[in-house]
Order: structure tokens, then sequence, then C-alpha cells
């Protein structure tokens, strides 16, 4: 059996860190699904998903940080020289991350840990509003 819904976000941009959990846990829910996997994908190539604890720590500095690091907002990009833009950076973070995920279902639960959140990384220079597909695939019963 497959199941499909798309989840809705307005995000901010900049590296705004959104947990989705409770969105893809209650689309796991109503799949009714038991056994199997759940497959988030984001649409578009400036945001990525990824799971982390969900900390204040975390969300609203490590991650920034552990990116500008390794792609620069400032360093200057191609992209931004092709369509006269201003985020090179948010293409090449997102496409460090990666725009899907895929979890477990067993039991009819997603086999994530204590503290362990899915979340979207928006790394946009502005707001938008973004969609993630989750797909859950399974049985049923099991």
């Amino acid at each position: 059996m497959v199941k499909t819904e798309e989840i809705r976000i307005k995000t901010g941009g900049n590296c705004q860190v959104v947990d989705i959990t409770g969105q893809v846990t209650e689309a796991v829910a109503r799949s009714g699904i038991r056994a199997g996997t759940a497959t988030l994908f984001n649409i578009g190539s400036t945001a990525g998903i990824t799971t982390t604890e969900y900390e204040p720590g975390l969300v609203n500095h490590d991650i920034r940080t552990a990116f500008e690091r390794i792609a620069p907002e400032n360093a200057g990009y191609e992209h931004e020289q092709t369509w006269h833009d201003d985020n090179g950076h948010s293409h090449v973070r997102a496409s460090l991350l990666g725009p899907s995920l895929c979890v477990p279902v067993v039991q009819g639960q997603l086999t994530l840990g204590t503290w362990q959140q899915i979340i979207l990384v928006d790394f946009d220079t502005r707001p938008r509003s973004r969609t993630i597909v989750c797909q859950i695939v399974g049985e049923t019963a099991g």
C-alpha cells in the first residue's frame, strides 16, 4: 500500500530550522500503515531535510554556524552571476544536506530516537512556502 500526503510550511529562510516531526507522525497515523517506510522529499532546491535533536543551541545557532563555515553566505557564487540573485550559498547548502529522508515505520510508529526529530532547514534568503511530499509505503497489518 502507498499513501501520499503533502506537508505545507511557511518559512522565514536564512537557515531557519523547522521541526516537522508532528506532521509526519500524523501522516503515518492517518495512513494506517503498520510496517514500512516514510519517505519525505522537499520540493525545491534551497531547503533540505534531516534529523537532529531539536534544542535551542542546535536550531538557533550551531546548524547555521556549521553551514556558514562550509558554504559562507558572502563567498561569491557563479549561480549569483548567472541569475543576478543572492542565494548561491542556499543552493550549495541544500545540495549538501539533501532534499529527502527515509524513516522506517514499525508497529505504526516512526523509528526515531528519544532526542531525534525530523527537521526542514530552509537556506533561502527570503520567506518561502515549502511543500514536502510525505509518502508512506508498507503493509497495514504486521
